[in-house]
């Protein structure tokens, strides 16, 4: 997204607060009685591009300049011939202060001072229309959000208060929402419930049997009785089956179950990365690479591991404590009841740490996306990493998130210990009760030994269930808090949405309408009433200052952003009522960083068309003057590129990029700075292909130096989100309008850089 004035951040509470270090504190003493301080930036580069912090001030009578270590400001007093000229190439940005005869002063700054910059333009700008309307200064009211009366920021009619997006917290009733992708598996998971319930009561078949081995087995034979031993064998032999029983159904639940939960682990990683790939550029423009991975990733063998093991565990204690609690209820309601006594504490226990859980849990989640963002920045960028001596300060990075990820896990873990061993405790306690009060019936005759063995046992099981159920509530807050954050891609509309139905597209001719359009990125509009027709086969250079808009018009033309007003027409048909791919098909991008995936040379090349022949490869390699480097290297075609092309110069790159562009033959084509990151030399030759590649094509072009979008057919200026001129080289440059000032700084930038090289 392009940056230009409209789309600033608000400045500081004071423009003299954006100087270095000192020079704001003496700007009181330099000023005029009734001289007040309207814009300021920090210029850090010298004449040399070293960087030397120094200080520009805009006031409402002149312009100041010193440089820190100087020991005098110097001053231009504000009048109606002078004008501020801007640009920038190669991350560093010139401000030139003219009159009509000269070039009275040069400053030269890194992009980052941009934003100020651009602000202390936009008030000059304005002091000087003053000065020449002879008109007395007028201020624009501060606007006031009708619904929260907050004060709107400068260029905004939105409220960014009122149109934040709302936070709202994981809750586990997300977990319900994954039963869309369990519908497909239903059947088996019908099969792997009845298996549960089999094996569930199975298991609770053994203590049952406990009361007439002791009754009838046991202490009769204590007491002297003779006992049959087939009686015994047939008590043995049910425990044995029982016991049998209940290990094959629960093999084959468990089985089953861990199946379908994988199946759907799998479907939601597939349907959450394809509707990843549906968002528009807008979505990905505020996430890190890192946190969408480890939502795909970590979050959904999370959910799997739930759904898998903990889920079953679930639902098998659910099934075991009410079949035991029927059992115990049927043996002696009063033995029952006394059983039950612990549940209401446990579970007012797990209402009180359930919410902290899963606020915390997600928490973790978060601060863990933060240690991956580490890694997806450092690794792909570890040759700049090693090129600029940063690894001590990337480990620092990594060690201060991970000790981040360390302290929130600390204070949730704080919670989770007190809470598990207070429930083993309070069952401990309930089972205490459970053999004072079953001695005390005992010893009535009110039962015998054999209920109370049948009792304990089936007590011993309850409360095994119970405490397992308690442990389950922090799985279940991380799979609901891992589900939420999967669901928050999910839920996500694309900002640039397919048709309903679809208008199919003819053979594409490359005429482009721009009818009137506006875009607002956020709450700020950043292309306002643009109106531009490209005929079919015409070139056409976007030209102006970083911020003008033009990378914003190519995104909108490419519809990775859908516009706010007007229309968009390719032959004559809005491509919003065209679907999104068949659109697409006939554009080919060229861009200034080229991305090569990991894979053949070839596959790369072909990416556009996987089924592409290896003559049709060739035969676009051969275009783009990319065939014969390709051979000369160790597998030709087959040689593997490393991640981000990590094996090739920027100009082979960039070859092979034409070459993709070439091998879909687009109808319209796209180059943003295509030439702009490579020496002489490699330009030509990307010239050359560059020259095969526009050939019979629609091509808009983005280009820094003017000098290589002299072959356009149409020059096209840009300012601040508007058209401002409309013409070839040599028409623009005899109006001595907005391109010939362009042209001229660039002109004296290259001047002024070949002195210092010779210098």
């Amino acid at each position: 997204m392009s940056k230009n004035v409209s789309t600033i951040e608000p400045l500081p509470t004071s423009p003299v607060s954006l100087l270095p270090a000192g020079l704001g504190l003496e700007m009181p003493a330099v000023l005029h009685a009734e001289e007040n301080v309207l814009a300021g930036v920090e210029v850090d580069l010298d004449a040399q591009l070293h960087f030397a912090p120094s200080g520009l001030v805009l006031t409402t009578q002149r312009i100041l300049s010193r440089a820190a270590g100087a020991s005098d400001w110097q001053s231009w007093s504000l009048h109606a011939g002078l004008s501020l000229e801007h640009f920038d190439h190669a991350g560093v940005a010139t401000l030139e202060l003219m009159d009509a005869q000269s070039c009275l002063a040069c400053w030269r700054y890194t992009l980052g001072q941009n934003l100020a910059a651009l602000r202390l333009i936009s008030e000059f700008e304005q002091q000087i229309d003053i000065l020449k309307n002879g008109q007395t200064p007028v201020r624009e009211t501060e606007a006031i959000c009708a619904t929260c009366k907050a004060p709107l920021p400068p260029g905004e009619d939105e409220c960014p208060i009122c149109n934040r997006e709302l936070y709202t917290p994981p809750s586990t009733w997300t977990l319900f929402r994954l039963w869309r992708f369990a519908r497909p598996y239903q059947g088996r998971l019908l099969i792997g419930f009845l298996l549960m319930m089999g094996a569930t009561a199975a298991t609770l078949v053994s203590p049952y049997l406990y009361m007439p081995l002791m009754d009838n087995v046991l202490i009769p034979f204590q007491n002297g009785k003779h006992i049959e031993p087939t009686t015994v064998a047939t008590y043995l032999g049910a425990l044995f089956a029982a016991a049998l029983v209940s290990w094959s159904l629960g093999w084959a639940k468990t089985y089953i179950l861990a199946l379908v939960s994988e199946r759907i682990s799998a479907d939601l990683r597939t349907t959450t990365y394809e509707h990843l790939l549906q968002l528009s550029l807008e979505y990905f423009g505020g996430k890190r690479t890192g946190d969408l991975m480890a939502r795909i990733g970590s979050e959904s063998d999370r959910i799997s591991v739930f759904l898998s093991l903990h889920a079953l565990d679930f639902i098998t204690d659910v099934l075991m404590i009410t079949m035991t609690a029927v059992i115990l209820f049927s043996i002696n309601h009063w033995l029952a009841l006394v059983t039950l006594l612990p549940l209401p504490v446990i579970a007012w226990m797990i209402h009180i740490v359930r919410d902290r859980l899963r606020t915390g849990f997600e928490k973790i989640d978060r601060v863990w996306g933060e240690v991956t963002n580490v890694l997806a920045d450092t690794i792909p960028g570890i040759r700049v990493v090693k090129a600029f001596a940063q690894e001590k300060r990337e480990a620092q990075r990594f060690r201060e998130a991970n000790r981040h990820n360390l302290a929130v896990n600390d204070k949730l873990n704080r919670t989770w210990s007190l809470f598990s061993p207070t429930v083993t405790l309070l069952t401990e306690i309930g089972l205490l009760v459970v053999w004072a009060f079953g001695v005390w019936q005992v010893s009535r005759s009110d039962i015998t030994v054999g209920v109370l063995t049948a009792f304990l046992a089936y007590i011993g099981r309850f409360y095994a269930r119970l405490d397992s159920m308690s442990r389950i509530v922090s799985v279940t807050q991380k799979a609901a808090a891992g589900a939420k954050r999967i669901f928050d891609i999910l839920d996500h509309v694309s900002s640039v949405p397919e048709p309903t139905n679809p208008q199919p597209l003819p053979t594409v001719q490359g005429s482009i309408q721009l009818r009137d359009i506006g875009f607002r990125y956020g709450n700020r509009s950043v292309i306002r009433g643009l109106s531009l027709d490209i005929r079919p086969g015409e070139m056409i250079g976007l030209v102006g200052h970083s911020g003008s808009g033009k990378s914003t018009l190519v995104n909108l033309i490419c519809r990775f952003y859908d516009v706010s007003e007007g229309a968009i027409m390719v032959d004559g048909v809005d491509i919003r009522s065209v679907a999104v791919a068949d659109f697409r098909r006939n554009i080919g991008l060229v861009l200034q960083e080229p991305f090569l995936f990991f894979g053949t040379i070839a596959e790369n090349i072909a990416y556009g068309r996987p089924d592409a022949s290896r003559e049709e490869i060739v035969a676009a390699a051969r275009a783009a003057h990319a065939h014969e480097f390709i051979l000369r290297l160790p597998q030709g075609y087959d040689s593997i590129v490393g991640e981000r092309g990590q094996g090739l110069s920027g100009g082979e790159r960039q070859r092979i990029s034409i070459a993709r562009a070439l091998l879909i033959d687009p109808r319209i084509l796209i180059m943003d700075e295509a030439t702009s990151a490579v020496d002489t030399e490699t330009e030509k030759e990307i010239q050359r292909a560059l020259d095969n590649l526009v050939k019979g094509r629609t091509t808009i072009a983005i280009a820094h130096r003017l000098s290589t979008l002299r072959k356009a057919d149409r020059l096209v200026v840009m300012d601040k989100g508007q058209i401002v001129e409309v013409g070839n080289h040599d028409e623009l440059m005899v109006r001595e309008g907005a391109y010939w000032r362009l042209y001229q700084a660039q002109l004296r930038n290259a001047e002024n850089g070949q002195q210092e090289g010779q210098e």
